[in-house]
């Protein structure tokens, strides 16, 4: 999700256009006089709202939704493009490749937001019609900015896609997309992305198994001042993920139980129940499975998304509690195969191949926890 580290009347033009509201009808949504936004949108980026307007646009970002995220940072690529134009002068841009009409433009930023919900529904094949119809069709070398900034996003989902179907290393992996996706908003200087990428292409190290490295990118990223707050909190909540993985159970814990504080002041709910999950899964590698059955309980009756893949990941973390012991073994193995059911039904090629392991194991003392 978007983020602003100070806004100016640029960002809250942006974030009007993304709303899709009139300045008047924007004025009634932020609580804010139509003077005040009216001046904020006549001088841009000279001009910053004031602390207070500062925490009422965080707030307004915040509770939009995902397709009106990716619009505000479509709209605010567009209008960032257009005050370098207007100061560097418009005959400078004319060049003679050809280059994406406005209306190729829109079309591409819709379907981005088809993509996002699609991915979100698992719906894979969609997803990757809609990113591939865009990315396909044009060479970084024929963009300008903000159809730089269109591939980028369309590149990064494409790892999504592929990282949530389990093809997280090689040619064609969401590590190889992750990586292409940073290489463009490196050209664009856009440092916030690009730490999103390193973000990703940490969860993808993970994935691939190597969990020391994992841990050690975690841990740079949890204090990158790059990222915003809930991204640093999770970088510090996948540090206690890879750190589970790897048998340091206890210190697992500790680092959770951080990012869960984290979590709680950002007042992020979902990210919270998802580290329910996680803590739960610490702890049942501790040996602690009345705190593991405690908190896999918090976390299936409190996260807020209904995605299928989050699903898959609740009900393996809940059956792997339950199969490490004998009294719910049978309990564990049923869970574990309806997971295994849903997963299939999605594609979700990696949790089916972390239930398989855990079945596989059920007998030890230890066992791999699925992401």
């Amino acid at each position: 999700m978007a983020t602003v580290h100070e806004w100016t009347g640029l960002e809250a033009l942006a974030l009007r256009k993304a709303l899709r509201l009139s300045v008047r009808r924007y004025s009634e949504h932020l609580g804010i006089a139509v003077n005040t936004i009216s001046n904020w949108e006549k001088y841009r980026e000279k001009r910053r709202p004031n602390t207070e307007s500062q925490a009422i646009l965080d707030t307004a970002l915040a509770r939009s939704d995902a397709a009106t995220h990716l619009r505000f940072e479509t709209e605010l690529a567009k209008l960032s493009e257009g005050e370098v134009g207007r100061l560097a002068g418009e005959t400078a841009r004319r060049v003679t490749i050809p280059r994406p009409r406005a209306w190729e433009y829109e079309s591409w930023t819709d379907d981005l937001e088809r993509a996002v919900v699609a991915l979100s529904h698992q719906n894979f094949a969609f997803a990757d019609d809609l990113l591939r119809r865009w990315s396909s069709s044009y060479q970084p070398s024929e963009l300008d900015e903000r159809g730089t900034y269109l591939l980028a996003r369309s590149v990064a989902l494409q790892g999504d896609l592929k990282r949530d179907q389990g093809a997280v290393v090689g040619p064609l992996s969401a590590q190889r997309c992750y990586a292409n996706a940073r290489s463009l908003y490196t050209e664009l200087g856009i440092p916030r992305r690009v730490a999103q990428l390193d973000l990703s292409l940490a969860v993808v190290t993970e994935m691939s198994g190597a969990l020391e490295t994992a841990a050690r990118q975690y841990e740079d990223l949890a204090i990158d001042e790059r990222l915003s707050p809930r991204d640093r909190a999770r970088a510090r909540l996948w540090v206690g993920t890879a750190l589970s993985k790897d048998g340091n159970h206890d210190y697992a814990v500790r680092v959770m139980e951080e990012a869960i504080r984290e979590f709680e002041g950002l007042a992020e709910q979902d990210d919270w129940s998802v580290a329910q999950q996680k803590l739960a899964l610490a702890h049942r590698g501790a040996g602690n499975l009345d705190a593991a059955l405690r908190l896999i309980d918090v976390a299936r009756s409190t996260g807020i998304t209904d995605a299928p893949v989050q699903r898959v990941r609740l009900d393996t973390a809940y059956g792997h509690i339950l199969l490490s012991d004998r009294a719910t073994l049978d309990d564990g193995l049923r869970v574990l195969d309806d997971a295994a059911k849903r997963a299939a039904q999605y594609g979700l090629t990696h949790q089916l191949r972390s239930i398989t392991d855990i079945r596989r194991t059920a007998d030890g003392p230890t066992s791999p926890s699925p992401r």
